[in-house]
């Protein structure tokens, strides 16, 4: 098989991040022109010494597995900065003072201050989770053993934790003592809602991965 028509079958075979699956085949190509070379250099024909680097190579039921490994843990690395990112910015939109709802007096509410407490105490374990994550995932491209078990693991954190700091979120802000209206839910949809739904859009991709 030519290796452009190996890679393009190849290619087919993976889903993932676009940059590390460019990333991959760039590397795949790359080693089998190498091979190709070393083929040529002993007599071969280009064609035939294509089909010998390819076949040394591997079939593409041989390559995919591991390359699907490597992508699975690139997309949970992907879905541990996004949490990251998505939690990072909760203190300024929960500011006191910062929106209307948070700002001036206020009566006494146990629920809310009850989802206060244990937003802070959720979100503090997620940005944590979600920095071992990244960092577990730069280990899991070197050792199979990480990369067996990171990415599930880390997509259902994500995937918890942004359903669980979403729901509290938006209770939040119902519950807030201080008045609330249209714009101020906006604000927590664009801020707390939206960034979490990202994020678990990239976990249920993880999981897929993870099944692959």
């Amino acid at each position: 098989m030519p290796i452009d028509e190996y890679l393009a079958a190849l290619s087919k075979e993976l889903r993932g991040p676009r940059r590390r699956k460019a990333d991959l085949l760039a590397e795949a190509r790359d080693h089998l022109a190498d091979a190709t070379e070393a083929f040529e250099a002993d007599g071969l024909d280009r064609y035939d010494a294509e089909k010998h680097a390819v076949a040394d190579f591997g079939t593409v039921e041989e390559v995919a597995p591991g390359y699907r490994a490597d992508l699975a843990v690139s997309q949970s690395r992907r879905t541990a900065v996004l949490l990251f990112a998505a939690l990072i910015i909760q203190p300024i939109v929960w500011r006191e003072g910062a929106w209307s709802w948070n700002s001036g007096p206020d009566d006494p509410n146990p629920l809310n201050d009850l989802l206060q407490v244990l937003v802070r105490n959720v979100g503090t374990i997620a940005i944590a989770g979600a920095v071992l994550a990244v960092v577990a995932a730069g280990i899991g491209l070197r050792s199979p053993f990480v990369r067996t078990h990171l990415t599930r693991a880390t997509t259902l954190f994500a995937l918890v934790n942004a359903v669980t700091i979403g729901g509290i979120g938006v209770l939040m802000a119902l519950t807030s003592p201080h008045p609330n209206g249209l714009l101020d839910l906006s604000v927590v949809g664009a801020f707390v809602v939206l960034p979490l739904v990202l994020v678990g859009q990239q976990a249920a991709r993880g999981l897929r991965l993870a099944r692959a």
